[in-house]
């Protein structure tokens, strides 16, 4: 696997659209980080760690009825090509009704908190 952060949003992505109820994904601390925030902006349910030796990440979907909170999930920086941007650069998401996750000298934050905090960063992903 080359890009595991694209492997853990393509397993979210295609759990929620086949309506499972949780997925699991092989665990890192940054992948931890980025489930972090997903639970806090509310577009997951919950989310823990399983297993002494071999850690694995499990991620609790969220849905409305039969239809799932996350719309859509999109990498945007990955292993062939680095996007990093400013603190002034830091992009809005659907002009703010979703969140871009930001790894900043600080840790991995929403890009809101990062153009709060006066941070720039590797553009992780897009989630709305």
């Amino acid at each position: 696997m080359n890009d595991p952060i694209a492997d853990m949003l393509t397993r979210i992505r295609n759990g929620s659209r086949a309506l499972l109820d949780d997925v699991e994904i092989p665990h890192s601390k940054l992948k931890e980080s980025i489930a972090r925030i997903l639970k806090d902006e509310g577009y997951i349910a919950d989310w823990w760690v399983e297993g002494e030796e071999k850690k694995t990440l499990k991620v609790q979907l969220k849905y409305v009825g039969r239809r799932e909170v996350i719309q859509n999930l999109k990498r945007v920086s990955r292993p062939g090509l680095r996007q990093y941007v400013g603190a002034r650069e830091v992009p809005r998401v659907l002009g703010g009704m979703g969140d871009s996750i930001i790894s900043t000298s600080h840790g991995v934050m929403r890009g809101a908190e990062a153009r709060k905090r006066n941070l720039g960063g590797e553009v992780l992903c897009y989630v709305w």
